[in-house]
């Protein structure tokens, strides 16, 4: 399982990659203060996703923000320098001091209105040491995914505003990673339960980490 070595389903769509670089992902209810972040990457600007109170959690003065044009005021009110800051959009690819490569990739819904394709709000594909975690942030089950190859996946599940348990186990089955973490579930939104029904639904040669 080296792979999930350092890797952590915090809360809800917040998670921490503690490799060579310490990386965060939509930093949410922040249990503790870390402080030691290389890198925070925000998939969009919805609370849950974005919240400054937990990005003062773990960001420091050498941290790196990857998110939406909308996040980039916010994090300079709370003292982030504007040359810290990346915007990003989909189909965009980054490489961290050739230890951490970053590739953006659409998340949007398809026949709900909480993430229109046009905001051009992302996931994130993160390729460590030759793993690749693939962070699908608040999206449908999309066809622009179907081509994304990953070892690791987050995935939601929870419906509502993203893709149900039955939609995200379908889309893991064609992305057919070796571990995926659901994600969006059992708290704003999403019966608890769902992870079971959902880890159900995939292959069993997909380990599910609930």
């Amino acid at each position: 399982m080296f792979e999930l070595d350092g890797v952590k389903l915090l809360y809800h769509n917040s998670i921490r990659i503690a490799k060579d670089k310490k990386i965060y992902i939509d930093p949410y209810k922040i249990n503790q203060n870390y402080n030691d972040a290389d890198i925070v990457l925000i998939t969009h600007p919805h609370y849950d996703h974005f919240s400054v109170k937990d990005i003062s959690k773990v960001s420091c003065s050498y941290t790196l923000f990857f998110g939406p044009e909308e996040c980039k005021n916010d994090l300079i009110n709370i003292g982030v320098n504007e040359s810290n800051f990346i915007a990003v959009k989909p189909y965009e690819s980054f490489d961290f001091e050739n230890v951490v490569k970053i590739e953006t990739v659409p998340a949007y819904n398809k026949n709900k209105d909480f993430h229109p394709k046009e905001k051009e709000w992302v996931g994130y594909v993160l390729e460590i040491d030759k793993t690749r975690y693939y962070i699908a942030g608040d999206t449908d089950n999309i066809r622009e995914l179907n081509k994304i190859e990953c070892d690791v996946a987050f995935i939601p599940i929870g419906g509502t505003y993203t893709m149900n348990y039955v939609e995200a186990a379908a889309l893991t089955n064609k992305l057919k990673p070796k571990y995926v973490f659901p994600t969006h579930y059992g708290t704003i939104v999403g019966e608890p339960e769902y992870g079971i029904l959902f880890e159900e639904l995939i292959d069993k040669k997909i380990e599910c980490v609930i």
